[in-house]
């Protein structure tokens, strides 16, 4: 059983994470951050995109906004 979870430290440790040894060994504050700085944009695209869809649900009327959906209310 050690061996198999040797092997799976070793899968992630020498295999997939290695790319990210170049980013850990950078002189840059910004580009050894740059997987940080995509997964912000990515969740500020996301937040923007998402907003406009409640607009859009919001400006055509489709919003359920009565209170009546829970008895104890």
């Amino acid at each position: 059983m050690k061996s198999f979870f040797e092997g799976i430290e070793d899968l992630f440790v020498n295999v997939l994470f290695a790319p990210l040894d170049f980013f850990r060994f950078a002189d840059s504050w910004a580009f050894s951050n740059i997987i940080n700085w995509l997964f912000m944009l990515i969740g500020s695209v996301a937040f923007v995109y998402w907003m406009l869809q409640l607009k859009k649900f919001n400006d055509n009327g489709e919003e359920d906004k009565s209170s009546t959906s829970h008895s104890f209310l």
